[in-house]
């Protein structure tokens, strides 16, 4: 039990989890300088207030235990039900754009492409003839305004003086107002002449404006477009650096190219589909540094610039993402944790008092070394905008399934945040709040009566959430490759042995291995697996759907706490071509794990280039080598298990140790032997069949 010092006073008692037993993914990683110097900084005994609704809550802080993150218990009042933002003096929340506290993104390689000399040139033209018109319709205006000041005749005031009799001083009088009405009545004119002026200037403005926003649509949709003009391109004759030519003029007909990128909503592509949003980008910690957070929203904004610069996004649909409705969470999680995650106090005012009473008062989350608060020592928690982006990450993915199983796009792929694999029905966990592709899977059972979904999860951590809410559901086969090392590695679920319960068993498999990282598992260990246990039983269960939740943090670039495995990109994109091959191509990808910019933008690329349809294909050295020795005997473990439930897998049992072209060509072998002792067989038959039809000779003599 633990204590409160309230402001007024009082005491508050209550429990909490000890940090030592919340996992964490980044347990190992080497702590940040300017983080310890902070929690150095800091006084023994001082406490700070921690603003909420009706009562401060003081919360000491002491550098006896610097690695132990502070509880904090968000206390509100029964009778308030909105709870309002969390609040941290000397910790406000700042923008996105961060100082030089920041740590850069050096390697993300998604640089903005470099506009063309055409292209400059046409806007510095487009340019100077706007000024020019500006300044003749100016001298336009000024020039009018002259000439009507010409064209009056100088009005002259008579002023009375002494010698003028009362008679001629008022007939003056009367004859002066009438010329000052008349100069009134002139000026009011003069006024609307201006005021006409001015709306023909700000008419041709306008005008000017849009014909400058088409051609910057245009220009946008050249350049979105893979470099590859064909003929149109004018060669290249002179290998110096010096500016393209202006009078080349391209022909008109490579407008209708640039216009091609902008269907309407209505018409979609049969293609790849893509889905982002920037909303997810608002999710990060209120210390505002990422270098402590190695799940921030430069994660997404690499990927999404780096198929742009490849060019793929021009060749996908991309759609818009929206928020998964409380109901579509609620068909995964339980209804306390969708109220108290995925709400802020904006939303909250919709909603019905009477589920928010007494939900929102049990709200606990930890201080974190950086300043930030989150719900456990990974999971960051922003009041405002942590909501938003994780319903939106789930809603995103949900609308990318149902398109693709719809039929209206061929494939897809998800760039989204913050993931979900590690989310279960009642907990956030793992940097994941709620489960995008559980809920996609949920939305199509109960929404499109799909009957059979197959799910792939080779994030290098477990999915201990999606395992846990298909565990008895035999409709949804869930597999899973990730570095188990027996039960030492985050989250420290997915063995070989969970096979699902009930009706649900032999559903789950778990290709869990072993052996740390020596050596690490690479391409030869995955192909394997997929060779041997993942596409045999994935084409025996017979999806109508695939979806993958698509971490990258296995690939090559990841620190040991992290990962530490050597997967290639290129393997990434070769193993979703094999999954392509399965439920008539309709395969969703949608990012869970994955930290080093590097990997997970060379990993997106190749698995959505793969989508696309798009050769890269391995290395012949990669093909031709044989998996380490701790992953044949993680695979045949996991054979041996499921050889109980999927009875194709015993044939794959006695070639794991082999390549993967190895194993082709024992196929391609043991095909060709067993049809020649067919064929054989049937010529044996056959002859027999001759010499009984023949007449013995014995009959013939008689």
């Amino acid at each position: 039990a633990q204590r409160v010092l309230l402001s007024d006073g009082s005491v508050a008692h209550f429990s909490v989890q000890t940090p030592s037993t919340l996992p964490t993914i980044t347990l190992g990683l080497p702590a940040h300088s300017k983080t310890e110097g902070d929690l150095g900084s800091l006084k023994l005994g001082r406490r700070v207030p921690l603003v909420t609704s009706g009562s401060s809550l003081l919360v000491p802080l002491s550098v006896e235990e610097q690695n132990l993150v502070q509880p904090v218990l968000i206390l509100e009042p029964s009778g308030l039900v909105h709870t309002p933002l969390l609040t941290v003096p000397g910790l406000a929340p700042v923008p996105l754009h961060v100082g030089a506290a920041h740590k850069p993104l050096s390697r993300t390689r998604s640089e903005p492409l470099p506009p063309s000399p055409r292209a400059i040139h046409t806007h510095l033209l487009q340019q100077q003839q706007n000024t020019q018109l500006l300044e003749r319709l100016k001298q336009q205006t000024h020039l009018g305004k002259l000439m009507s000041k010409s064209s009056e005749k100088p009005r002259l005031c008579q002023i009375p003086s002494e010698d003028m009799d009362s008679d001629e001083v008022g007939t003056s009088f009367t004859s002066s107002s009438k010329r000052a009405e008349s100069q009134r009545d002139a000026e009011s004119q003069d006024e609307q002449l201006s005021l006409q002026q001015t709306l023909i200037l700000n008419q041709s403005r306008l005008w000017e404006t849009q014909k400058q926003l088409q051609q910057l649509r245009r220009h946008t949709a050249q350049m979105a477009l893979p470099m590859m003009l064909g003929g149109l391109h004018r060669p290249l004759s002179r290998t110096q650096s010096s500016p393209a030519s202006t009078s080349h003029t391209v022909p008109d007909k490579t407008l209708p190219i640039a216009t091609a990128t902008e269907p309407s909503l209505s018409q979609s592509r049969f293609t790849t589909g893509l889905v982002y949003d920037s909303q997810m980008l608002k999710h990060q910690c209120t210390c505002g540094d990422n270098s402590s957070h190695p799940e921030h929203a430069g994660r997404i904004q690499s990927i999404w610039s780096r198929l742009q610069e490849r060019g793929l996004r021009a060749q996908c649909e991309s759609i818009r993402g929206r928020k998964a409705t409380l109901e579509e969470l609620q068909s995964v999680h339980t209804e306390r944790h969708v109220l108290l995650y995925g709400t802020n106090p904006l939303n909250r005012l919709k909603l019905d008092n009477r589920n928010l009473t007494g939900i929102l008062s049990q709200r606990m989350f930890v201080m974190l070394p950086c300043g930030g608060v989150g719900v456990d020592n990974d999971t960051i928690w922003n009041e405002m905008h942590t909501s938003t982006a994780s319903r939106t990450a789930a809603g995103s993915v949900t609308e990318l399934t149902f398109r693709v199983a719809k039929g209206e796009l061929k494939n897809g792929f998800a760039v989204v945040r913050p993931p979900g694999h590690h989310a279960d029905p009642s907990n956030p966990m793992g940097f994941c709040y709620f489960n995008s592709v559980a809920v996609a899977a949920k939305q199509l059972q109960q929404k499109l009566s799909v009957n059979k979904i197959l799910i792939v999860d080779w994030d290098v951590h477990h999915g201990n959430g999606t395992q846990e809410i298909f565990y008895s559901d035999p409709s949804v086969l869930y597999i899973s490759l990730h570095r188990y090392d027996n039960g030492n590695f985050f989250p420290g679920s997915g063995g070989p042995a969970e096979v699902g319960s009930g009706v649900g068993e032999g559903f789950n498999v778990n290709v869990a291995f072993t052996g740390g990282l020596d050596p690490p598992m690479g391409d030869p260990e995955y192909l394997a697996a997929f060779r041997t246990v993942v596409m045999p039983i994935a084409e025996d269960f017979c999806p109508d759907v695939v979806l993958v939740s698509a971490g990258f943090d296995a690939a090559e670039g990841h620190s040991a706490p992290l990962g530490g495995y050597r997967v290639t990109a290129k393997c990434f994109g070769f193993l979703t071509k094999l999954l392509m091959k399965l439920a008539g191509g309709r395969v969703v990808l949608a990012l869970e794990g994955g930290h080093d910019l590097t990997a997970i933008c060379d990993a997106s690329e190749s698995c959505v280039s793969a989508l696309l349809g798009l050769e890269d294909p391995l290395p012949e050295e990669v093909l031709n080598q044989k998996p380490n020795a701790n992953a044949v005997q993680s695979l045949q473990k996991v054979l041996h298990i499921q050889s109980e439930y999927w009875p194709c897998v015993r044939e794959t049992m006695l070639s794991v140790c082999s390549s993967y072209v190895g194993a082709q060509k024992g196929d391609s072998e043991e095909t060709a032997a067993v049809k020649a002792l067919a064929s054989l067989s049937v010529g044996v038959l056959n002859n027999i069949k001759r010499v009984s039809d023949e007449p013995m000779e014995d009959e013939d003599s008689m």
